[in-house]
C-alpha cells in the first residue's frame, strides 16, 4: 500500500500548498488559483487550517447568485474544517474519502501544519503507477515460469 508521504513525493518538490486567508476577497483566491493553475486553495488564518475554497465553490456561491467577488469574502463560501489527512495514511483511504464526501482535494496536516494537499489526479497516477508496477511482476513472473 502507498502512503501519502509516498504520493506526496511524487509531486513536483517543494510541495505547492496555496493558500490565502479567510478575510480575503474571494477574486484574490481565483487570480492564485488561475496563476497557479490549481482548482482548489487551502484557507490558513495564524498558521491554521481554517478552510478550502475550491473552483466550484466560487462558481455555485458566488457567480451564479450574481454576487460580486471582489465583495464576498473566502469566509463566506468557503468549506470550514476541511477533512484531512497524514503522512501515514493509504492512499486507498483518501481515494474512499474522496469517493464516499464526494470531494477531489484533501490537505496533508502533519503535527497541525499543512505539508501539502492530495487531489484526484495524484490518487489517479498513484493507481496506474501501482499497476504497471503489477504487471511488470506479473510478467517477469510468467516469462520465468514459460516452458
Amino acid at each position: 500500500m502507498t502512503s501519502v508521504k509516498t504520493c506526496l513525493a511524487q509531486k513536483p518538490q517543494p510541495p505547492v500548498t496555496i493558500s490565502v486567508q479567510s478575510d480575503e476577497a474571494v477574486v484574490v483566491a481565483l487570480q492564485l488559483m488561475r496563476d497557479k493553475r490549481v482548482r482548489a486553495i487551502l484557507v490558513i488564518d495564524n498558521a491554521k487550517l481554517v478552510g478550502i475554497l475550491t473552483q466550484g465553490d466560487c462558481a455555485i456561491k458566488v457567480l451564479l447568485p450574481g454576487l460580486d467577488a471582489k465583495q464576498v469574502r473566502v469566509k463566506e463560501v468557503m468549506t470550514s474544517n476541511p477533512v484531512t489527512v497524514n503522512l501515514e495514511d493509504p492512499i486507498e483511504a483518501c481515494t474512499g474519502l474522496m469517493a464516499s464526501r464526494n470531494f477531489r482535494h484533501l490537505p496533508v496536516v502533519e503535527a497541525g501544519v499543512v505539508v501539502g494537499v492530495i487531489s484526484i489526479g495524484d490518487v489517479v497516477k498513484d493507481s496506474i503507477r501501482q499497476m504497471g508496477q503489477q504487471i511488470g511482476f506479473l510478467e517477469t513472473y510468467i516469462k520465468g515460469h514459460s516452458v
